[in-house]
């Protein structure tokens, strides 16, 4: 029989994540409030392209989706900037996302693409929006006339979050893997994580497998494990 204080830890299932995607579920503090203007002032955009840029997971997808709704655009993966001409990805929607760009930046084949979109754009009076975790002045271009189109265009950056922000997002990340936590855990993770949306989607992952694999609910001792382990 084997020794129940030696039982190997239970391997998480890896169920999937349903995160809420609306623009009623989009979490809006001092570091995001410009970018949400920008969304939904469209389609009063004053240039084909706009420029969402933040660190990783700040919230830009989740933005870039409530745009993508509200415009009825297409997604068009950024690596298609170097397999596609201008014209095809024109051809695709009349509005597009280009999600994650700044990669391409510096590429010259993928630039020549992106220029040559932003000229059909703006001849046709369409628009694109363009995520990115630089912001355009940070990147370096190979093309001198799209640095200076992209660095033009209307953009924000979402910051840092407040903690009001943090405490927010922390309960809906949590929500959306259906786990409701309590004020207790909230007030213990706040002061003693690092503020950004990557250390946020980082603890609550982490804690979510921990429930998981040690079934346990998501309470202040698990909470305080993870953190160490940090």
């Amino acid at each position: 029989m084997q020794n129940a204080l030696f039982e190997p830890e239970q391997i998480p299932l890896a169920f999937p994540v349903r995160s809420a995607q609306g623009r009623e579920d989009f979490m809006v503090g001092s570091s995001n409030a410009a970018a949400v203007g920008w969304i939904d002032r469209w389609p009063e955009w004053p240039a084909p392209a706009f420029i969402l840029s933040g660190p990783a997971a700040s919230g830009k997808s989740h933005l870039a989706a409530v745009w993508q709704t509200r415009s009825n655009a297409t997604t068009v993966p950024a690596e298609m900037l170097i397999s596609r001409s201008a014209e095809d990805i024109a051809s695709v929607a009349k509005t597009l996302l280009i999600d994650g760009a700044d990669p391409w930046i510096g590429t010259r084949e993928a630039e020549e693409t992106l220029f040559h979109l932003y000229n059909i754009f703006k001849e046709e009076q369409r628009s694109m929006l363009l995520t990115m975790r630089s912001t355009p002045s940070q990147l370096d271009f190979t093309i001198p006339d799209l640095a200076s189109r992209v660095r033009a265009a209307p953009g924000t950056t979402i910051m840092s979050p407040c903690e009001t922000l943090l405490q927010n997002i922390i309960v809906k990340m949590f929500a959306d893997r259906q786990i409701d936590i309590g004020e207790d855990v909230l007030k213990y993770i706040l002061p003693r994580m690092e503020r950004s949306f990557a250390a946020a989607k980082d603890i609550v992952t982490r804690a979510d497998a921990a429930a998981l694999s040690q079934k346990r609910p998501v309470t202040v001792p698990l909470i305080r494990d993870i953190l160490i382990d940090l």
